[in-house]
């Protein structure tokens, strides 16, 4: 073994620079991506970077044939280099770095730059911007050791630094680790004696197979690639109020489970609706980037908070696939990174052209839930004459309900085509709006998409011809569809106010001059503001502070009726203006207009639109199922049938509701955003439009690039792209062993340190693509690996060179993520139920984690086995996240997150001692062991196996009896009271001691420890 005071010793020759950043390089020679870059980008690059505006004396060392031409270098010459004479100097005015930022470089950081310049002062690009090649095995000393191909490369790094590698880990710890890290349960005692016995030689691998078929394997991964996504169930900022994007998570779990490769996994999600003939899966995969929040205060400009989420998608595309820090270019370019301020602007316009509409899904099962209740429901509403009341008088009784419906029916049908007005839909010649696109469709209705704003005004343009004259009243139909919000007919996007629209003011004009209209009437009102009232006159008002809206009418159509003061008698053309002003946006998504010539005013009817037009028709023009439509609309609204509809309206108000997700969807070609950069990042300073590109440094100057989503998409898997698969195989490297190759997840640019094992790395990466970007091959790879089975105890000499493990002379061995510690505790109690997918559940908590919340949310915990879900399941609330898992260190989902903080503190323990939810499960885990446990022994240990999967050794089973008895006699003496501690009422000291045992072992270190 290496000495320890050799190691010691480079440490503090290098001065800085770090021990695993010369691996496999001969000692005497200057490498610049090893040894000069970093002291270049630490020290060099904030003011002599490539960031134009913030430079400073017009140098840029971040370019070699600038810094020549500045005169900085003269290669082959230090002498003559001004690099080398600023350094030197010990003028504190001319000295660089200057003294004052206390960061000035060391003896042995001067003489590298002195020989490196010596050495011809040779640049070579960044290593995480080169392609990615498929290095040779190098040779080992010990050609049993390794298991996998990537063992090679580990061993070979420890061989050079004298070090050997550590013995296997028992095959408890090691059955313990593989079923944490492939699944995050842990094994029952039953589960890991049959590994540990198991004589096979392939018992190992195929346990990991197993476990890479089961599927919660998914349910593990995807919480790793949900804090990437910065998944949560609500919208977050002030009002943080819940969102439908269940379903995005479902897809994640599904499509690990299904080990979807990885290109086609990012493909699906950033571009899934480009795709031709886009499923509804590859649908709500594009939920990746609607996980955004959005703010849904009332002052704010819904504009400029979309202009945020894109700055968060920029961002969060960069880190998650990049591995770069793109989000620094927002406000100028990157201070260390070649990503101009115009690259990230460029980038962002590959992402900008998108709708964010809310996606229906209709499933097989919810459709034929709902067939079956319509059909139930017709059959129910065809035997409502046989229900109508018997005429008085005599006779069969059948005749005279038959003459009494037939005969209320004619006179209901004889006043309502009194009262029945002939409307004329308009087909308008002209659509203007300030920003929505709007489109005419067959029906004659006009439909709304693209972005909209807290004062849209769309004006419409109609020809008038004789054949439509006189012209006396306009009726405005708002109408459903399901590609809005809610279904409609307002495009409203906030949690509560879905579908919803408000029409400040209605307003005319014929052949350019303002025309008068009155008598105002609608269907259904609601949300007068202002004057209090739901009057539809409030659109005539001329104050758009009042107006119309059908809020709690969502997914129905209504209308508003008004008429002129003075008919229209002239052809010519008229002109309406819509003004929806709100705090919120909320104008129409799908309207008709329709123009009536009717004597004296007209007023809006509950009658659908399509039965008033039935009935401006005699009955000899009627088609039998026009005629059937009639009847059936009286006998939804007769009032002698009321009592007989009652269980159809039952059946109506208990069908199944679709579920919703958030997706993305592309804009039409003829309708694209425009995109511009905007100074100093700001939303309110736009300059000029920029062209959808990768940054330029990573484009192929021999194609025009990514013009669009998809092709981003595509780019960022494809082999044209160096960091993709560096990125993805280094943050599963992390996942195993707590760190990446790369300690920086999710940042790979020149400020990074370099990776601990470089061509490990690129080892990995190749690899993945080479096997179809398959992550479970990944993952197995990893964990059957010689590597990754080390025992991860460390001597004292072997933590002195290296208490990091950076060299890989070990095994893994950290706390749990914050999920997987809930996780392991109800699969150790018996709780854990196996019910995958659906809505988000609620864990017990206490009231008060919700109620400081600006909606002070009330949780209400589930009931049943949805109490004991898996911890991927549980509701997300940004503003008041999950307080056991904060505890440990979870993410609120406000923002991507590539790597987790990993703390120690006593509220952790505090927590698993302490929470009810905790004393929950503690409660059952005791009762368990008890049922299963002959001797107090026997449930000692089987408690004990439970949380820690290895058997008690005897000193450890007898500290457990004795920590029992003490509690024992405090609750015998009444010193504690066993119904508190057990959770019900008459409940034994023996019972409560053990709950006592349980709680104190749910807290032990290794309970919640990766072995």
């Amino acid at each position: 073994m290496r000495p320890v005071w050799k190691a010691l010793s480079l440490l503090a020759v290098l001065g800085g620079i770090h021990l695993l950043a010369r691996p496999g390089l001969a000692e005497d020679t200057v490498d610049f991506n090893r040894d000069i870059r970093p002291i270049f980008a630490s020290k060099c690059f904030a003011c002599h970077g490539p960031d134009e505006e913030h430079r400073e004396a017009d140098l840029r060392l971040d370019d070699r044939e600038a810094a020549i031409d500045y005169g900085a270098l003269v290669p082959g010459s230090a002498t003559e280099s001004l690099l080398m004479e600023r350094i030197l100097t010990d003028d504190h005015d001319l000295q660089m770095p200057p003294p004052h930022t206390n960061d000035t470089l060391t003896a042995e950081q001067k003489k590298l730059f002195q020989k490196w310049i010596e050495e011809g002062a040779p640049y070579a690009k960044h290593w995480a911007f080169v392609p990615v090649t498929k290095p040779e095995l190098p040779p080992v000393s010990n050609e049993a050791w390794p298991k996998r191909p990537l063992d090679r490369f580990v061993l070979a790094r420890l061989d050079k630094e004298g070090l050997a590698p550590s013995a296997e880990a028992d095959r408890y710890a090691l059955v313990r680790r593989v079923y944490l890290d492939l699944i995050g349960l842990p094994p029952t005692p039953a589960e890991a004696d049959a590994f540990v016995n198991d004589q096979d030689p392939q018992a190992y691998e195929k346990l990991v197979d197993r476990l890479l078929a089961s599927p919660r394997y998914g349910e593990r991964w995807a919480r790793e690639w949900l804090d990437l996504a910065r998944y949560s169930d609500t919208n977050g900022y002030e009002k943080d109020r819940e969102r439908s994007i269940w379903p995005y998570r479902d897809w994640v779990i599904q499509a690990i489970n299904d080990d979807m490769p990885f290109d086609q996994f990012t493909i699906e999600q950033l571009a899934g609706d480009m795709l031709p003939d886009a499923t509804q899966q590859q649908m709500i995969a594009t939920g990746f980037h609607r996980n955004t929040m959005l703010n849904e205060e009332g002052g704010i400009d819904p504009l400029e908070y979309r202009y945020y989420a894109m700055v968060d998608r920029v961002a969060t595309t960069g880190t998650v696939w990049l591995g770069l820090t793109i989000g620094c270019a927002q406000c100028h370019t990157h201070k260390y990174d070649p990503i101009t301020h115009t690259d990230y602007f460029a980038f962002m316009a590959l992402l900008n052209n998108a709708d964010e509409p809310s996606l229906l899904l209709k499933t097989p099962e919810d459709i034929k839930r709902r067939e079956a209740m319509l059909a139930k429901i017709a059959e129910l509403e065809s035997q409502l004459p046989g229900q109508f009341p018997p005429a008085d008088g005599e006779g069969e009784l059948l005749q005279r309900r038959e003459a009494n419906f037939q005969a209320k029916k004619a006179e209901w049908l004889a006043d309502a085509r009194q009262q029945a007005v002939d409307w004329q839909t308009l087909r308008p010649s002209a659509l203007e709006s300030n920003l929505p696109k709007l489109e005419t469709l067959e029906d004659g209705s006009i439909f709304s998409s693209g972005d909209i704003t807290k004062r849209d005004v769309f004006t419409l343009t109609y020809s008038i011809d004789p054949a439509q004259l006189p012209l006396t009243a306009l009726r405005l139909e708002v109408m459903p569809d399901d590609r809005l919000p809610a279904g409609g007919p307002g495009r409203a996007y906030y949690e509560g106010r879905q579908g919803d629209f408000f029409l400040s003011e209605f307003a005319t004009k014929f052949n350019g001059q303002p025309v008068k209209l009155t008598d105002a009437s609608h269907s259904y009102g609601k949300i007068g503001i202002g004057s209090g009232s739901a009057d539809a006159a409030n659109v005539l008002d001329g104050n758009g502070s009042t107006g119309w809206s059908t809020a709690e009418q969502e997914g129905k159509s209504n209308q508003l009726v008004l008429n002129f003061d003075q008919p229209i008698t002239s052809a010519g053309e008229l002109t309406i203006e819509l003004l929806f002003e709100r705090h919120f946006a909320a104008s129409l998504g799908r309207f008709r207009i329709s123009a009536a010539s009717a004597d004296g005013n007209v007023q809006a009817k509950q009658l659908p639109v399509e039965v008033e037009a039935l009935l401006t028709r005699t009955s000899g023009d009627l088609s039998p199922e026009e005629a059937s439509q009639i009847e059936r609309y009286y006998l939804a609204v007769a009032p002698e049938l009321a009592e007989a509809r009652k269980p159809i309206d039952a059946l109506r108000k208990s069908m199944p509701r679709y579920s919703t997700t958030l997706v993305m969807q592309e804009r039409p070609e003829d309708n694209p955003r425009p995109t511009h950069r905007h100074h100093r990042g700001e939303y309110l300073s736009p300059k000029e439009l920029v062209q959808p590109n990768v940054p330029q440094f990573l484009a192929d100057e021999s194609s025009p690039g990514p013009a669009n989503r998809l092709e981003l998409a595509q780019w960022l898997v494809s082999r044209d792209n160096p960091l993709t698969s560096r990125v993805v195989a280094n943050r599963a490297w992390q996942a195993f062993f707590g760190r990446g190759l790369v300690e920086s997840a999710g940042d790979f640019g020149t400020q990074s340190e370099p990776p601990s094992h470089p061509q490990l790395l690129d080892h990995l990466a190749s690899s993945l693509i080479e096997n179809g970007w398959s992550m479970k091959s990944l993952h197995r790879e990893i964990v059957l690996s010689a590597t990754y089975r080390q025992d991860p105890v460390a001597s004292p000499e072997l933590q002195a060179i290296d208490s990091q493990n950076r060299l890989l002379a070990r095994g893994p061995r950290f706390r749990v993520d914050a999920e997987m510690v809930r996780d392991m505790m109800l699969k150790a109690s018996g709780q854990l139920s196996d019910k995958m997918f659906g809505h988000g559940v609620f864990p017990p908590q206490p009231d008060s984690v919700t109620a400081l919340a600006y909606d002070r949310m009330k949780w209400n915990p589930s009931p049943g086995e949805d109490r004991f879900r898996r911890s991927i399941y549980t509701f997300s609330k940004r503003t008041a996240p999950f307080a056991a898992f904060t505890v440990f260190d979870a993410p609120s989902g406000e923002v991507c997150i590539a790597k987790r903080d990993r703390s120690n503190t006593p509220l952790q323990a505090l927590t698993l001692l302490n929470d009810a939810m905790y004393l929950e499960l503690a409660q059952a885990l005791a009762s368990a062991a008890k049922t299963e446990g002959a001797t107090n022994e026997t449930i000692a240990e089987n408690i004990f196996r439970r949380l820690l999967t290895r058997p008690p050794e005897s000193g450890e089973v007898k500290a457990v009896l004795q920590y029992w008895n003490e509690q024992l006699q405090r609750l015998q003496s009444g010193e504690l009271d066993p119904a508190t501690i057990v959770g019900k009422q008459n409940s034994s000291a023996d019972d409560a001691a053990w709950v006592m045992v349980a709680r104190a072992l749910m807290n032990l270190d290794e309970s919640i420890t990766k072995p």
